[in-house]
């Protein structure tokens, strides 16, 4: 796990990959509560008799929201932000669903540095992530997200 102690170092990172997280399991479990919480219940996510029978990936697949959702948990794997009074999830950027996460699928997070500024002592960074789908050539997505530090 990368540490980040303050804005000179984060810098230092700029242009380059800044790891990638463990490899997490996708299951019909959280699928199922992810379209409980969000009320989005179509077939192709909770439905694994029809999915299979008529579904385009022959199985269940997981929401692309959920699989958004999954940034925050992924990142704190990559980098630890240290000697911070305050952390913001900022927005999400240019966004490109390329490949359907199929129920059992497992999933890992890769981060790139694209860019930091400093916003009058607020640290802005812009991470290029990558939801990587294990033995599967196309990412689940790619895109950019927008984090916010206010280091002490």
């Amino acid at each position: 796990m990368l540490i980040i102690n303050n804005y000179q170092e984060y810098q230092s990172y700029l242009g380059l990959q800044l790891g990638v997280s463990e490899w997490h399991k996708i299951d019909q479990q959280q699928i199922d509560k992810f379209a409980d919480a969000t009320l989005d219940h179509q077939w192709i996510h909770v439905d694994k008799e029809k999915a299979e029978n008529e579904g385009p990936f022959k199985a269940t697949i997981a929401h692309g929201y959920l699989t958004l959702s999954l940034i925050p948990y992924l990142w704190k794997q990559i980098a630890d932000v240290r000697n911070i009074k305050m952390e913001i999830n900022y927005g999400i950027e240019s966004f490109k669903f390329g490949q359907a996460v199929v129920v059992d699928s497992e999933v890992q997070l890769g981060a790139k540095l694209n860019s930091i500024t400093n916003l009058r002592g607020t640290t802005k960074v812009v991470i290029e992530a990558t939801l990587r789908i294990k033995d599967q050539p196309k990412p689940a997505y790619t895109g950019n997200v927008v984090f916010l530090y206010h280091f002490i």
